[in-house]
């Protein structure tokens, strides 16, 4: 590769931590490098659109009246956020009329997803589900595949936008993005709900008009922001794909295909199947092995954060309580511990911070088994939501880096986009059992269970390290 033209292609996960370590000084000043600052804005970008959707969306429908059935129904919406891989192929390799010419082809597909989820937010805005729920729940699906599609372009952009070390950091201010995103699409939505009524109780539509309005102008944060930043260059694997992609069609033209369908077979090769075999010919054997750790890596804190809420419920914790500690002040811990996560990583390489989130993780359920035992006590409470956030912080900033190195460049949109699914379906599964099992066994028990799922996880990690995967990152 031609040393003018980074960035390079990603270092392998098990060779990144053999870099030399960095001061102190050196970690922090990539904290206000631009790439690193744009990850903060686009953050915002991509979690505003998640609790419009789901959470704020299912709060808007039951005041006016929906049945709590349908609201269950309709929380499906989410599941676009669990196929995006489907359709990443495309993002990661589809140029866009016009706009890919003018602004590259991970910006355009970011414009797009933008602009669509913007129009689906006025769509929202001006219906209303008492008349007008099936336009209301079609606006939301523009919204959930939007987000998606913007989800599949940002992780692109910001694994192409930086080497490899500087992805915990990329990931920390993303995630300080994201979770502020989510206070402002959650606690500010309802906020401007209530105040743009002048105070007057009951199913006002006035206020959730005007709030998905502010919602939708709120998307301005990541157009600009994409608008303003500069594209990525084109790393030497997504160019050799292209010309592996040409010399195919040249083949199957040779045979007596027709130009169009060589082209079509040759670009579906490179599109759909190219991504999956490239990940399988880097890492071979080690694949099964990296796919296991991504798939239980987060397992610990998705089963027992089906029950977090239930659990508040049962040991009295009113409302306001609730609020504060856990959706107010957890945010605070969460991002805080991303910072911390992103910073180890850089210092000390993202392995050894993946081992560390794991035990945290894990060890901060036991924290709750203390706390069923308690009772109702929002001292003790505040001990536990402040270690099981700030825990889950730094295992997220390091995951999110982990996961962006075993990307290829050549295919980042969709391999990202693969291990992202991989990396829920597993917990979502064994969490949809959470409710029978305490029902069966109590919380404590619950708890300490699963403190004891992070156990198989610290042997993948270890493992993980021992390995030296062959293949090229």
């Amino acid at each position: 590769m031609n040393p003018a033209s980074p960035p390079q292609e990603q270092t392998p996960p098990a060779a990144a931590d053999s870099t030399a370590r960095r001061s102190w000084r050196e970690v922090l000043r990539v904290y206000s490098e631009p790439a690193t600052l744009r990850m903060l804005l686009l953050g915002f970008s991509a979690g505003l659109p998640l609790l419009l959707v789901l959470g704020t969306l299912s709060f808007w429908l039951r005041e006016a009246g929906i049945a709590r059935a349908t609201i269950g129904y309709l929380s499906w919406i989410g599941l676009a956020y669990g196929f995006k891989w489907a359709w990443a192929p495309l993002v990661d390799r589809l140029p866009l009329p016009l706009l890919t010419r003018r602004l590259g082809r991970r910006r355009a597909w970011l414009l797009l997803a933008q602009v669509a989820i913007a129009t689906g937010l006025v769509g929202m805005a001006l219906s209303d589900p008492r008349t007008g729920l099936q336009a209301l729940v079609l606006c939301a699906l523009l919204v959930a595949f939007g987000s998606a599609t913007q989800d599949i372009a940002l992780d692109a952009y910001r694994i192409e936008s930086a080497s490899a070390d500087r992805q915990a950091a990329l990931a920390a201010t993303y995630q300080t993005g994201y979770r502020l995103a989510m206070i402002w699409a959650g606690a500010g939505a309802l906020w401007i709900a209530a105040r743009a009524t002048d105070g007057v109780t009951g199913y006002q539509p006035d206020g959730w008009r005007i709030a998905y309005l502010a919602m939708a102008a709120s998307m301005l944060v990541g157009v600009l922001t994409v608008l303003l930043a500069p594209e990525p260059a084109a790393s030497t694997g997504r160019a050799d794909s292209a010309t592996a992609e040409g010399a195919l069609a040249d083949r199957l033209q040779a045979r007596g295909l027709a130009a169009p369908l060589a082209r079509l077979i040759a670009w579906l090769r490179g599109a759909v199947v190219g991504p999956f075999a490239d990940f399988i010919a880097r890492y071979r054997w080690q694949a099964a092995l990296l796919l296991a750790l991504i798939a239980v890596y987060r397992i610990s804190d998705v089963v027992m954060g089906i029950m977090a809420n239930p659990f508040y419920v049962d040991m009295g914790y009113t409302k306001d309580e609730v609020a504060a500690v856990s959706k107010l002040y957890g945010v605070i811990m969460t991002l805080a511990g991303a910072f911390v996560g992103g910073a180890l990583a850089l210092r000390f390489g993202v392995l050894r911070v993946l081992m560390l989130g794991a035990v945290l993780s894990a060890a901060s359920n036991l924290l709750f088994a203390a706390l069923a035992l308690r009772g109702h006590d929002l001292a003790w409470l505040i001990v536990v939501i402040s270690a099981d956030n700030l825990s889950a912080g730094i295992a997220t900033a390091a995951f999110i880096a982990y996961l962006s190195s075993l990307t290829s460049l050549a295919y980042s949109a969709t391999q990202y986009a693969l291990f992202s699914s991989v990396m829920l379906l597993l917990p979502k599964f064994v969490a949809g059992f959470s409710g029978a099992f305490v029902d069966a066994f109590g919380y404590v028990t619950f708890f300490c269970g699963t403190a004891l799922l992070g156990v198989p996880v610290l042997l993948l990690v270890w493992l993980a390290g021992r390995s030296r995967p062959s293949g090229s990152g």
